[in-house]
């Protein structure tokens, strides 16, 4: 049986699946390490900043949200945590919220290495 050439979205139109399901979605967040820093971009449209929740736990960053807009009978949720690999700063965790996009940046501390060991790969 020969697989279909065309994007997933486009051959499940006519079942009755939702083409969502197969589609792959953009991530809502950007992260990476800079200049020994971790930075962790989230967005997060349509939050104030006091709706946002960030915490940190153990090598853990927490992110949640929550709006509700009364008017529209609307509620709006985020629920995100990221583990980090190396030992991060907690004291000089830092936050900020602009135009609808929440900037973590997480210093690693000076000598900070992952711990591990190198995996085999078998052929």
């Amino acid at each position: 049986m020969a697989l279909p050439t065309r994007p997933t979205s486009s051959w499940f139109q006519s079942t009755d699946f939702p083409s969502r399901l197969f589609e792959t979605s953009q991530s809502d967040y950007e992260l990476y390490e800079e200049d020994d820093e971790f930075v962790l971009s989230v967005e997060l449209p349509g939050f104030d900043p006091a709706e946002i929740d960030v915490s940190w736990d153990d090598g853990v960053i927490n992110i949640a949200a929550e709006h509700e807009d009364d008017a529209r009978g609307e509620r709006k949720t985020y629920h995100r945590r990221f583990r980090f690999p190396k030992t991060v700063d907690d004291d000089e965790i830092g936050a900020s919220y602009t135009n609808g996009i929440l900037e973590v940046r997480l210093p690693v501390m000076a000598g900070a290495t992952t711990r591990g060991k190198q995996i085999e790969i078998e052929t």
